[in-house]
């Protein structure tokens, strides 16, 4: 059976939404079926690496420190576009950020949380270096996104991933 389907509950998920999304009908089962066997058989050939959590006992904190964040940047983020004639200072401007994190499943997460941050866009990142490239819309201090990054996700993204 996990030959057949490698991936059942991604499967099925897809196959339902499939279904909710279109009128139900013998046809678009059978489609809606292709679908999901297609995209499990897809994620099989990826073979994702077994995920490891050294803390998990982090992840609620981090994500109360990410939904405060985000609160916050939606506000700022509005207030800045509101008043936008008002403060003809606003600059955007790309930061680099060297990071430490290098687990795919930490650099994923922290890609999430700037992307997911109004004002903020992970732009690129160089393996190499381990380089990241942010887009901020309100670039005032380089140095405190620097920190800010470093102090308030990377050291509880280390501590989580192993």
């Amino acid at each position: 059976m996990s030959r057949m389907i490698p991936h059942p509950i991604l499967s099925a998920v897809l196959l339902l939404m499939w279904l909710l999304l279109t009128r139900f009908s013998v046809g678009q089962a059978m489609l809606g079926g292709i679908v999901a066997l297609v995209a499990g058989w897809s994620m099989g050939a990826l073979e994702p690496t077994p995920l490891r959590l050294r803390r998990p006992d982090l992840i609620v904190r981090l994500m109360v420190i990410v939904g405060w964040d985000i609160v916050r940047s939606n506000a700022s983020t509005a207030w800045l576009i509101l008043t936008e004639r008002r403060n003809p200072d606003r600059r955007a401007g790309i930061v680099e950020v060297e990071l430490r994190v290098t687990h795919p499943a930490a650099l994923a997460t922290l890609a999430l949380i700037l992307t997911a941050t109004p004002g903020t866009a992970w732009l690129d990142h160089d393996p190499a270096s381990n380089m990241l490239f942010l887009h901020v819309f309100d670039l005032r201090d380089p140095a405190e996104w620097r920190a800010t990054i470093a102090d308030r996700y990377e050291s509880l993204l280390l501590e989580i991933f192993a």
